[in-house]
């Protein structure tokens, strides 16, 4: 199974960004989804969920900017950014969990500039 992000950048504060997972090995619509980020020295936190059979949950720091989907017939997942804020720089991953495994991309990066 891989995951690959693309589509991270630098981007102004107030702009838009749209982040892409191409994912082989397994389908996205079969897996539950989600998109985390880490800042340098702190822990990833997950900011976007997409459960089967269930409507996309967010954090309360992202909730009516960011918005997370999947696209079954290429297998990719997105999450599309707007209104982006200099406290969302980081390292964005894309993540598929099923029951007896979870898996990660590598990251992309996003630098909001004030």
């Amino acid at each position: 199974v891989q995951l690959a992000e693309s589509g991270g950048g630098v981007v102004q504060a107030g702009g838009s960004l749209g982040l892409s997972c191409a994912v082989s090995g397994l389908s996205v619509s079969s897996v539950d989804v989600f998109w985390g980020r880490q800042e340098r020295g702190k822990e990833r936190e997950v900011v976007a969920t997409f459960r089967r059979g269930s409507s996309a949950t967010y954090a309360d720091s992202v909730n009516g900017r960011f918005t997370i989907s999947r696209a079954s017939a290429k297998n990719t997942m997105t999450l599309q950014m707007n209104s982006l804020k200099p406290e969302d720089t980081a390292i964005y991953s894309c993540n598929a969990r099923k029951v007896e495994a979870a898996y990660w991309g590598k990251g992309t990066q996003v630098t909001v500039s004030s």
